[in-house]
């Protein structure tokens, strides 16, 4: 019987070249070794980018230590980064030896249109693929990813996922707004129907150009949800955004938000606005950490209550 402390076995050559010869065929196959997306940057630029488009103001240790990079190569890059106006430096409150880094406007601007690419190059690797053979090679991703980072990543079970709005869904939209905002706020039935009427004009008119929906899974189950609508060739509406409250508190309130803009930038659009209530302080903080502006608010009665209605507005 072997020892706690035995060796593992000897990888065979045939495995080493079975990994190489994968390798070889995969990043031909995304594009890795031309310039990556069709732009001027590399895949490393370009991940550095994606990371602070998406958290909330990063050091530059915490980056350089999440994406194992050398701490004078992530530097150039950062540097690079803001001689091209796309990276501010903010003192951080808690330590000022140490700067938070934070995408400016115009990163976000240069960022959009690459996450918009990189979602279309993914939609086109899948497109060809029979819905079985699709989901046979995410799972088999899954499974690479969960065998050479067991502990780095949470269980296949867990893992968050944001997609495209399917037959039902829409139905599953309605009922939590419903549901929630009446266990939570005494919204009455008069909510619940708003919110049928705005998701049924949103099937009877979406247009794939200039919309798009998020439903956000964890483990195969429905958490969360958010649209964009467009109110006209300048302006967009975010709408719908939910999440059930077991889901909370783990920023994915923030992500589905950061897709919005994301999305909305990359079509061109000059303002994302959206329709809230004073009282909802969890989606406030959220909308006032992307930079929005509450530019009206009007006491009304709505819904059984008395409330106090707001528009937010994003400049893109």
């Amino acid at each position: 019987m072997a020892g706690m402390n035995a060796s593992p076995p000897a990888v065979a050559p045939a495995q080493v070249k079975a990994v190489r010869g994968f390798n070889r065929f995969y990043t031909q196959r995304i594009g890795v070794l031309d310039p990556y997306l069709g732009s001027e940057l590399s895949l490393t630029e370009v991940r550095v980018l994606y990371e602070l488009a998406h958290r909330d103001q990063p050091t530059a240790a915490e980056l350089g230590r999440d994406l194992a990079l050398d701490a004078g190569y992530l530097s150039r890059i950062l540097r690079r980064f803001e001689t091209r106006g796309w990276l501010a430096r903010v003192p951080s409150p808690a330590d000022a030896r140490q700067a938070l880094l934070k995408l400016s406007e115009a990163g976000h601007r240069a960022f959009a249109p690459l996450q918009q690419k990189s979602r279309d190059e993914a939609a086109a690797l899948l497109a060809d693929l029979a819905p079985g053979a699709r989901d046979k090679l995410i799972g088999a991703m899954a499974t690479v990813q969960q065998l050479l980072d067991p502990w780095g990543q949470p269980a296949p079970t867990r893992t968050v996922v944001l997609r495209d709005p399917q037959p039902g869904d829409m139905g599953w939209v309605v009922q939590q707004h419903g549901e929630i905002y009446w266990r939570e706020y005494r919204f009455n039935g008069e909510f619940e129907g708003l919110v049928a009427d705005v998701a049924a004009k949103y099937i009877k008119h979406f247009d794939p150009a200039w919309e798009k929906g998020w439903i956000a899974e964890i483990g195969g189950e429905r958490v969360g949800s958010v649209f964009v609508v467009r109110r006209s060739a300048t302006v967009a509406q975010l709408r719908l955004l939910i999440l059930t409250p077991g889901a909370r508190g783990h920023g994915l309130g923030g992500r589905l938000t950061d897709e919005c803009i994301a999305f909305a930038r990359g079509k061109g659009y000059r303002k994302l606005m959206l329709w809230t209530q004073s009282h909802l302080l969890a989606a406030r903080a959220i909308y006032r950490s992307r930079g929005f502006q509450c530019v009206k608010s009007e006491p009304y009665a709505a819904f059984g209550q008395d409330l106090v209605s707001e528009i937010w507005e994003l400049k893109l």
